[in-house]
């Protein structure tokens, strides 16, 4: 069987065997994004193929149909996109059962007890994504750069170039985030940034800046610490609104992923307080390392003999 988690960064691909009790790893394939609204169609399918292949390579195999495959796929929350992968599976022979879901659901599989509660998505995008008992789901955010994705490394990331280009015209207060991301960039000048912003800044690599942000909020630049504190309000605004639809209380299991929450734990404090304030709180927290390990959870359910 196969595990998918296809983001704005990256694509990762688990080749698995069910086991007496559970299932094993046998071989692990990266590539690019394959969030196809963020690189497009052809682009987002290619990598999803070239992580196929090496997650079979991994394994020393030859690559070949699975019993079982489950795609969970930042942008593929609506029919429309679910039908185009489930198209390309069919003429890749990827698997007998092919299921496409949106990459956030694959966090209440790996990091929830029951496979309920809210996941929190915060890597180069952002959402929320919610399930109860019963199976009903809700989600919030993931409306991609232009419509919303608030609280993600691009929003974080664009919003202290922004701070920093303020700065510079004399708009808004000196901040030594500038220098921060002067220095990242190998820039001299402010000016310099409108040459990387805009003449290859796809947003992948702007959302690369969001630890620079990170950093100088957590060093004490009040410039840099607005803008951590209002993405982190915007993620809990996604988590309460995903919660609230589903009337999960006051309480409930967060699975969070994507690299602001799980290699800054600054930012998940931020979040959780923000959380807090709205009068909610998270038990069990789990940190999602390898959302794919939950894509393949589910292409186990799928099916009920060994592969």
């Amino acid at each position: 069987m196969l595990g998918v988690d296809g983001g704005g960064t990256s694509t990762i691909v688990l080749l698995a065997a069910r086991t007496a009790d559970g299932w094993k790893s046998l071989g692990r394939g990266e590539a690019g994004p394959s969030n196809r609204h963020a690189v497009g169609t052809s682009s987002a399918l290619a990598a999803l193929d070239e992580a196929t292949t090496r997650a079979f390579a991994a394994a020393g195999r030859a690559r070949q149909p699975v019993r079982a495959a489950c795609l969970g796929l930042a942008g593929a929350g609506r029919p429309g996109d679910q039908e185009i992968v489930r198209e390309w599976a069919a003429r890749a022979r990827l698997a007998e059962t092919v299921d496409v879901i949106e990459d956030a659901a694959l966090l209440l599989a790996a990091g929830t007890p029951n496979g309920s509660g809210v996941a929190i998505v915060a890597g180069t995008g952002s959402m929320a994504f919610a399930r109860c008992p019963d199976g009903r789901t809700a989600r919030s955010g993931g409306w991609g750069p232009l419509l919303g994705d608030e609280g993600s490394g691009y929003a974080i990331a664009l919003a202290g170039l922004r701070a920093a280009a303020r700065s510079a015209d004399g708009r808004a207060p000196v901040t030594p985030l500038t220098d921060r991301l002067l220095t990242v960039l190998g820039l001299k000048r402010p000016q310099e940034l409108v040459g990387v912003v805009y003449r290859g800044g796809d947003r992948a690599s702007l959302a690369a800046l969001a630890p620079v942000v990170l950093e100088a909020a957590e060093s004490g630049d009040p410039v840099a610490d607005a803008i951590v504190r209002e993405a982190a309000c915007e993620l809990a605004a996604a988590a309460a609104a995903a919660a609230r639809a589903l009337d999960l209380g006051a309480s409930f299991p967060i699975a969070l992923a994507g690299g602001l929450l799980v290699s800054g734990p600054g930012y998940c404090e931020r979040f959780l307080a923000a959380l807090t304030d709205r009068g909610l709180s998270a038990a069990p927290v789990t940190l999602v390392r390898e959302p794919a390990e939950g894509a393949v959870r589910l292409a186990l359910d799928r099916i009920s003999v060994p592969s």
